[in-house]
């Protein structure tokens, strides 16, 4: 392996054993470099670079660089930074290749968002690179592990570990649903919780429920549908419905938990834009001894009636500042959707800014 380039001062070949790679880095001059490395495994190279290479493609677009592969070998040209993002987002996305796990458009932006928080591989930010930044994680026992894909989800993630009450507000498609299930299911298979309580405001007061056929859960299961859809996600079908037999999952109308002290529980509350200020207050008061609370909204997608305020907005300013109190606020490039998703939502925020008087 040869030394150090004494024309360019680019760092000697670095190996790394347990992955099978070696990476060479040329730096040409302050605008344009060239990383060379491999990929040992043939077949989690294969699944790195995607169906007719079309998770290079995304990568090229969103970096501006150009990588070029021969069998296992990659070689990323481009401005010296975005090829250190590249190669360290390919490495990421190998990795997870040679663990089996399947690799999607989605894990792409993942692996690109974090690869930007962790700096530089080049000599002038070799510290950095020297303790890797990594986005937080969870693992449950049928999804296994879920890592954030972009900071916000990292904060997020972050916060529902730090905190015992958490609010996170944002745009549809951000992962606030399905990041607070995840993590609650995660809290009750650690037996650090011993049942989920899943409500929504499903109903301005409750008294439309009766006119709904079934029982109660038959009643909510419309309004609750995301929920369950993230739940057989992270558990296995049969111990969903097995939990919902025995109360370990519990699906509670926000109009009826008036009164109740719910203790040891992960209790979620999902478009609590929707909640007037009444409510809310209600709700938050049901917190009991060794229990988490998560409560998650669009502020832009209020439905009460008009003049009415919304006890997520309310709450979020009463509490700010409140010691054991999280906020996290997603934006509109957080959303991990379709890239149409992002692109929807950020229109529709530019529309809202530019003429604020129109109704939603």
């Amino acid at each position: 392996m040869p030394d150090n380039d004494s024309r360019t001062g680019a760092p000697p070949s670095i190996e790394n054993a347990a992955a099978g790679r070696e990476l060479r880095t040329k730096v040409f001059d302050r605008e344009r470099s060239e990383v060379t490395f491999t990929l040992a495994d043939n077949r989690a190279a294969s699944a790195t670079f995607g169906q007719y290479d079309q998770n290079l493609a995304k990568i090229e677009r969103r970096l501006g660089v150009t990588v070029n592969v021969n069998g296992n070998h990659v070689t990323i040209k481009g401005p010296p930074e975005a090829c250190a993002h590249a190669q360290r987002a390919m490495t990421a996305l190998y990795e997870r290749a040679r663990k089996g796990q399947s690799i999607g458009l989605g894990d792409i932006d993942g692996a690109l968002a974090e690869s930007i928080e962790q700096g530089s591989l080049f000599p002038e930010q070799a510290a950095a690179a020297a303790t890797p930044f990594s986005f937080q994680q969870i693992a449950t026992r049928k999804k296994g592990a879920v890592r954030a894909r972009n900071a916000s989800q990292h904060e997020y993630l972050h916060a529902l570990r730090q905190y015992e009450l958490v609010f996170a507000e944002g745009p549809a498609g951000t992962g606030k649903t399905w990041l607070a299930v995840g993590h609650a299911v995660l809290l009750l298979e650690q037996g650090i919780v011993e049942r989920l309580v899943l409500s929504r405001p499903a109903v301005e007061a409750g008294e439309r429920l009766g006119f709904l056929p079934g029982d109660m859960r038959e009643k909510v299961d419309p309004y609750l549908r995301p929920i369950f859809d993230a739940l057989h996600d992270f558990m296995d079908s049969r111990i969903v419905e097995r939990g919902l037999a025995t109360g370990m999952i519990e699906v509670a109308p926000l109009a009826f938990m008036r009164g109740r002290t719910l203790t040891n529980a992960c209790i979620l509350l999902d478009e609590a834009q929707n909640t007037t200020s009444m409510q809310m207050k209600m709700f938050l008061t049901r917190l009991g001894e060794g229990s988490r609370m998560i409560v998650n909204g669009d502020p832009t997608q209020i439905d009460l009636p008009p003049g009415q305020k919304s006890g997520l907005q309310e709450a979020v300013r009463l509490l700010s500042g409140v010691e054991g109190i999280g906020h996290i606020v997603f934006k509109d490039a957080d959303v991990v959707r379709h890239d149409l998703v992002r692109r929807i939502v950020t229109a529709y925020e530019s529309a809202g800014k530019k003429a604020p008087g129109t109704p939603e």
